[in-house]
């Protein structure tokens, strides 16, 4: 009997390509075999995203190409589009040559899928038992906490990816001792609502009762940072403005093992425009209090922010709003996303839905504002005395801790002709090409 090979094709979100990476993993081990080229796999495992209708697109795009490429293989689909109803996402199931359709509460299951006897899995715990030892990229995604209960009037993620579920302290440790073994130095905290991780989670030495995020970090800190400061680091995924308390400064102050760097799912700048969401929980005009005083700790440090433009009755002035909160926090870069209409929200049904030429125009005009600030902070960055770089390839490519695109060149022909190390290799800020910060080594 031929040894089964596969292909996997991940849309969406960081815990998405986390999941996809524990069912390689699993499938590796199990003998099957990888196949980069779709059209040398038997098996084909589509992983998707519903988060816009761009991406519902992609994955009906996706599956027609991967047909064509392979049209003898199965093509299975799993992820967030296919838990949700309406036209748009059931013309996905009946697209011709899908043989499976794994609901994402059954997604574990796909770990055994070439286990002998194909014998599934139990019953899953609490949280899914997704696990990795290694990454097939240069920072790895630890997955923390799924499901959201939320329910913000624009998502379809609490339908998709189901309730709040968090990470033991101690399978979440066990999980960093492992890519750190394998030798990775950077690793990335992600989750789907990182706000609501730990209230499911039973009280145990390594957690008290009713823990949240800001207690994981201080026990990873810990256990980690005596053996790791310096010498590896963990990066936070997004954050919600709601989770900036302070006992979350006081857990960021004493961290050492943190990246400089966080990245808000801030949406909006307008208190109306955020009610109406649904994401009345926090004001915007916490933050540049809460910022200021990280700065004591963190002089330097870079900012994301996720922006949606265009909800159904935003006006101009709550658009100004937005403007005037991205000009007066220290944002360093962000992403933009136009409003769109997904079926089974509240967001879908509401009055006042903003034209398409002028959610274009807002976008545009935030857009501009963010690459400005993002000039100013690179700008910053080149004065400092060193950035630390993680070697993503042999080209010297990489992220520096404050989330900027570096190369180091003076090592690019040295790691070209050997394995990069993924050490974190301290660098002298010595321009800029191409969108990235050039680095020299330090003496």
């Amino acid at each position: 009997m031929p040894t089964p090979s596969f292909h996997i094709a991940t849309l969406g979100c960081k815990v998405n390509q986390y999941e996809s990476e524990a069912i390689r993993q699993a499938w590796l081990a199990a003998g099957a075999t990888e196949s980069p080229d779709p059209a040398g796999a038997s098996v084909i495992l589509i992983n998707t995203c519903a988060v816009t209708a761009r991406a519902v697109s992609d994955v009906r795009q996706l599956v027609r190409r991967l047909r064509r490429a392979s049209p003898g293989a199965r093509i299975m689909l799993t992820g967030c589009a296919i838990q949700l109803s309406g036209p748009e996402y059931t013309s996905i199931a009946d697209l011709p040559g899908i043989e499976r359709i794994v609901p994402q509460p059954e997604k574990h299951t796909l770990l055994s899928l070439f286990s002998p006897a194909n014998v599934p899995l139990a019953a899953p715990p609490a949280f899914p038992p997704f696990a990795i030892s290694n990454f097939a990229r240069a920072r790895p995604i630890l997955k923390v906490q799924d499901g959201c209960s939320h329910r913000c009037a624009f998502c379809v993620v609490p339908i998709a990816r189901g309730k709040p579920a968090s990470r033991p302290f101690k399978n979440t440790a066990e999980e960093l001792q492992r890519l750190l073994d394998a030798g990775f130095r950077e690793i990335v905290l992600a989750g789907v609502n990182l706000r609501q991780f730990g209230p499911d989670l039973p009280a145990s030495p390594e957690s008290p009762a009713a823990p949240d995020f800001w207690d994981l970090l201080d026990y990873l800190n810990e256990r980690f940072a005596p053996e790791w400061a310096g010498r590896a680091r963990l990066r936070l995924s997004s954050l919600d403005p709601g989770q900036f308390t302070e006992k979350a400064l006081n857990t960021l102050a004493r961290n050492r093992l943190l990246c400089p760097h966080l990245h808000l799912s801030l949406q909006s700048g307008s208190p109306e425009t955020l009610r109406r969401m649904g994401r009345g929980h926090y004001s915007p005009g916490i933050l540049l209090p809460f910022l200021e005083r990280l700065a004591a700790t963190w002089p330097t440090f870079a900012l994301g922010a996720d922006l949606l433009v265009g909800f159904p009755g935003e006006t101009d002035t709550h658009f100004a709003h937005t403007l005037d909160l991205v000009r007066a926090l220290p944002v360093s870069y962000g992403h933009v996303f136009p409003y769109s209409r997904r079926p089974d929200t509240p967001a879908a049904t509401l009055p006042a839905q903003i034209p398409k030429a002028v959610k274009t125009d807002r976008s545009s005009r935030l857009r501009a504002e963010l690459a400005a600030k993002n000039a100013a902070f690179t700008d910053r960055l080149l004065a400092l005395p060193h950035l630390t770089l993680a070697p993503e390839n042999a080209a010297g490519h990489g992220l520096c801790e404050f989330y900027a695109p570096c190369v180091l060149e003076s090592h690019r022909r040295a790691l070209a002709q050997t394995e990069p190390s993924r050490e974190l290799v301290r660098a002298i800020p010595a321009g800029l090409r191409n969108g990235r910060i050039t680095l020299k080594a330090a003496p």
